[in-house]
């Protein structure tokens, strides 16, 4: 499989995805110290107690090149923001504190899509990917519980006929999607009548092609629909998006383990709710406990 374009982050140096592959294969980028790593931010920066040490074998399993490596993914405002070469978020900061609980470097290998994250998790070229739970990819990603719950949600024009949820599963609607997304995964298995056009931006194509509905995260569609008031929201949500952090089936069972436990202890301890705050996405809501 040819390698989707990505950006690299490590250390404050940017690469070009092929500079990137040849590093992988077993040079460490350089050290990365906790204080360097932990999230900033001109308040107070929750700590957490950490979990007891890490065996080195679960280190090894999981970052075997040395370096953890984590699929970013830009193309989820809630969860990522700033740009390829400084990114910033709630997924940033869990990546930079399990790099510190591991004593490993981290490498940010960013993405303008999920489906994009979810091939460099497949094909190996990262460590960790932050996706929502679906079906088809758990057949090659092992899940943690969820960390953060965000609301899919549909765009109309405002002249619109439809005015409920339930009303958008009708034969001849077209429902604008971001190919590979969450939404577009859970809609192309449970419409039954209506059908999705997978594309980069499924809002673009929304508004360019007339199509009757878009899909898409709750925030950014918010966002739109006030910048847009020819466009209005339909009310409520259409799924409840469950973002977690994943690795290859490959790794052994105590690495998996080791990361449902990481998710649920920043969870409890705080560390989920803070980097939301932090990068102003407080509305979005940190899942129950696993």
């Amino acid at each position: 499989m040819t390698a989707p374009p990505a950006r690299s982050v490590a250390i404050g140096v940017t690469r070009s995805y092929a500079q990137c592959e040849n590093s992988y294969r077993g040079s460490v980028v350089g050290e990365v110290s906790d204080r360097a790593c932990a999230p900033r931010s001109s308040g107070i920066v929750h700590r957490i107690v950490s979990m007891s040490i890490v065996p080195a074998a679960i280190a090894e399993d999981l970052a075997p090149t040395g370096t953890l490596r984590a699929a970013i993914n830009l193309g989820n405002p809630v969860l990522v923001q700033g740009t390829p070469t400084a990114p910033t978020g709630v997924t940033v900061d869990i990546t930079r504190e399990l790099g510190s609980r591991l004593g490993l470097p981290v490498e940010l290998v960013c993405f303008d899509a999920a489906r994009k994250s979810f091939e460099a998790m497949a094909a190996g070229w990262a460590d960790i990917c932050f996706l929502a739970i679906e079906p088809v990819r758990e057949a090659e990603v092992a899940f943690t519980a969820p960390y953060v719950v965000i609301e899919g949600v549909f765009v109309v024009p405002r002249d619109s006929v439809i005015s409920t949820r339930a009303d958008v599963d009708r034969d001849g609607v077209r429902i604008g999607v971001n190919e590979g997304s969450a939404y577009d995964l859970f809609l192309s298995r449970t419409l039954q009548h209506a059908r999705t056009v997978p594309v980069d931006d499924g809002v673009d194509v929304f508004r360019d092609l007339g199509l009757e509905v878009a899909a898409g995260i709750k925030q950014p569609m918010l966002e739109y629909v006030r910048n847009h008031p020819e466009f209005r929201l339909i009310e409520g949500r259409f799924m409840e998006i469950r973002q977690a952090m994943g690795t290859t089936r490959t790794r052994g069972p105590e690495t998996v383990q080791f990361l449902r436990a990481f998710i649920e202890e920043l969870k409890a301890g705080g560390f989920i709710a803070d980097a939301l705050r932090r990068a102003d996405q407080a509305d979005a809501t940190v899942a129950p406990p696993g």
